[in-house]
């Protein structure tokens, strides 16, 4: 939000999706070979029948406005683009923000985004809204654009010979994105000197890289969690272990702007540090309650602390959730987004699919935050320091939180 930058997770992944579902799992329901028989049992949480909600007096009236629009409308129409329409305004009818018709091409992008796994480049890219200056704001270690020479800061100026400066950041994409093995030629410029520097990288499978980590001062480790994708568990493991080897007396898990994901990925994450006992529970439209419980089999007992703000959603608010019912850690920042509910994925015969609030969640001592977020034990709100851009006092708030402890 600050500087009026909109941003693209891992240079190629489309849009952050804000819900509790992601990879092979959304809302705790599997999507795998079996798709159409889990649909079947869920079928009382799904939406209305086409019969149901076009009525005969309803079809007429689409029928005249179908009529006008053939008639009447100033310039040529595409029936896919009307069609697409129509089914999205089905969902939007439901006046939820989270449920969401997708199109064939809008469904692959929303899979492979929360698999976290994708054919791209591997570079994270970020636009200015004022200028349409696109940056490259991050390159993967070992990705396609690392090997093409490709850096941080680096200006995106053309891609195949076209100038990209004002175009929309999805299309662009969009353009650098394709088959893996094919190659991408792009133009980038460098330094205060805008020197013009050819590139051209080979196109291959990139596994987002939502995990950081690194050793702070007084052995004081830091995790950064970016979404709860399906390579999240393997990424965040690694870190917990790698510097658990260097001595750890502290850990700050920060999940500011995280806007969730993979349901099974959070509770995944959260059984490495949970005690035995209940990690989240959700209750559908009938009543039916669910429970998701961890074994309390690892020995976790480092001091911790959680970094969450106003942009923290979803998975993210399960983790706080838990970490702060729980009393283990430390909830340090501004309050949560509040987003308590959970949506499924229905996949559609032609390709597309539907996004459904099926059910509301609730943390271990049971508490539903939707429209409320999660309060802080330590409430800072995060201040720029105009002489340290680098500098984060939240970051500095929660580990002296834990030097005291």
């Amino acid at each position: 939000m600050e500087n009026k930058h909109s941003f693209l997770k891992g240079a190629l992944c489309g849009a952050l999706a804000m819900f509790i579902g992601g990879g092979a799992i959304f809302g705790g329901v599997s999507l795998g070979k079996n798709v159409a028989e889990k649909i079947r049992k869920n079928e009382n949480n799904s939406i209305q029948s086409s019969e149901s909600v076009l009525n005969a007096e309803s079809k007429e009236k689409l029928k005249e406005i179908e009529k006008i629009i053939d008639e009447h409308y100033l310039r040529d129409t595409d029936t896919e683009d009307l069609e697409d329409g129509m089914y999205a305004g089905i969902l939007a009818g439901l006046n939820d923000p989270y449920s969401t018709y997708y199109t064939e091409e809008e469904t692959k992008e929303l899979f492979e985004t929360t698999s976290g796994e994708y054919i791209g480049i591997g570079a994270a890219m970020s636009q200015n809204l004022d200028t349409g200056i696109i940056t490259v704001s991050r390159v993967y270690k070992d990705s396609p654009a690392e090997k093409a020479g490709m850096r941080s800061e680096d200006i995106l100026y053309k891609v195949e010979g076209e100038e990209v400066t004002g175009e929309e950041l999805d299309e662009v994409v969009a353009d650098i994105k394709g088959e893996e093995g094919t190659e991408v030629h792009i133009t980038v410029l460098r330094g205060e000197e805008r020197e013009e520097i050819e590139l051209t990288a080979v196109r291959g499978k990139v596994e987002a890289q939502t995990v950081e980590f690194e050793m702070k001062e007084d052995q004081i480790g830091y995790i950064s969690v970016s979404e709860f994708d399906s390579v999240t568990m393997g990424q965040f493991e690694q870190a917990l272990t790698t510097l658990e080897e260097q001595d750890m007396q502290g850990l700050v898990i920060d999940l500011r702007s995280n806007p969730g994901g993979n349901l099974d990925t959070v509770c995944n994450m959260l059984e490495l540090i949970l005690p035995e006992g209940t990690i989240v529970s959700t209750k559908d439209r009938s009543g039916k309650e669910e429970e998701i419980r961890g074994s309390g089999k690892n020995d976790f007992d480092t001091p911790l602390a959680v970094l969450v703000n106003g942009y923290s959603a979803s998975a993210s608010e399960i983790f706080a959730g838990a970490v702060q019912d729980y009393k283990i850690g430390t909830i340090v920042g501004t309050t949560t987004y509040g987003k308590g509910v959970v949506q499924q994925l229905f996949p559609l015969d032609d390709g597309t699919c539907v996004k459904v609030t099926i059910s509301e969640y609730f943390t271990p001592k049971g508490r539903n935050i939707d429209g409320k977020g999660i309060e802080p034990d330590v409430s800072v709100e995060y201040v720029r320091d105009e002489a340290d851009p680098e500098a984060d006092n939240q970051l500095q708030t929660a580990m002296d939180v834990l030097r005291e402890q």
